[in-house]
Protein backbone atom coordinates (compact mmCIF):
# COMPACT_ATOMS: atom_id res chain seq x y z
CA UNK A 1 0.00 0.00 0.00
CA UNK A 2 2.69 2.30 0.72
CA UNK A 3 4.01 2.32 -2.90
CA UNK A 4 0.24 3.45 -3.97
CA UNK A 5 0.78 6.27 -1.75
CA UNK A 6 4.14 7.50 -2.67
CA UNK A 7 2.65 7.22 -6.69
CA UNK A 8 -0.12 9.53 -5.62
CA UNK A 9 1.63 11.79 -4.33
CA UNK A 10 4.72 12.30 -6.71
CA UNK A 11 1.56 11.98 -9.15
CA UNK A 12 -0.13 15.36 -7.09
CA UNK A 13 3.31 16.73 -6.75
CA UNK A 14 4.80 16.58 -10.89
CA UNK A 15 0.96 17.82 -11.71
CA UNK A 16 1.54 20.84 -9.26
CA UNK A 17 4.94 21.71 -9.99
CA UNK A 18 4.20 21.35 -14.03
CA UNK A 19 1.32 24.03 -14.03
CA UNK A 20 2.86 26.49 -11.29
CA UNK A 21 5.21 27.79 -14.06
CA UNK A 22 1.82 28.62 -15.65
CA UNK A 23 0.26 30.44 -13.00
CA UNK A 24 1.01 34.65 -13.48
CA UNK A 25 1.14 36.59 -10.02
CA UNK A 26 -1.30 39.20 -11.75
CA UNK A 27 -3.77 36.28 -12.41
CA UNK A 28 -3.76 35.00 -8.54
CA UNK A 29 -3.83 38.55 -7.68
CA UNK A 30 -6.53 39.27 -9.60
CA UNK A 31 -8.66 36.19 -8.56
CA UNK A 32 -8.53 36.74 -5.05
CA UNK A 33 -9.72 40.49 -5.36
CA UNK A 34 -12.86 38.95 -7.73
CA UNK A 35 -13.22 36.11 -4.67
CA UNK A 36 -13.66 39.06 -1.93
CA UNK A 37 -15.60 41.70 -3.97
CA UNK A 38 -17.93 38.84 -4.95
CA UNK A 39 -17.89 37.82 -0.99
CA UNK A 40 -18.76 41.21 0.02
CA UNK A 41 -21.75 41.81 -2.76
CA UNK A 42 -22.63 37.95 -1.76
CA UNK A 43 -23.18 38.76 2.13
CA UNK A 44 -24.97 42.89 1.36
CA UNK A 45 -27.21 40.73 -0.93
CA UNK A 46 -28.43 38.68 1.71
CA UNK A 47 -28.77 41.32 4.04
CA UNK A 48 -30.85 43.06 2.19
CA UNK A 49 -33.10 39.73 1.20
CA UNK A 50 -32.71 39.12 4.63
CA UNK A 51 -34.46 42.78 5.61
CA UNK A 52 -37.18 42.72 2.67
CA UNK A 53 -38.21 39.69 4.13
CA UNK A 54 -38.96 41.18 7.66
CA UNK A 55 -40.54 43.98 6.11
CA UNK A 56 -43.18 41.86 4.08
CA UNK A 57 -43.54 39.69 6.67
CA UNK A 58 -44.77 42.99 8.85
CA UNK A 59 -47.51 43.80 6.00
Amino acid sequence: MESNNSLQIGTASGTLLSVMPNIVSEDILKTIILAVIGAIISFIISLLLKGLTKFKKKH
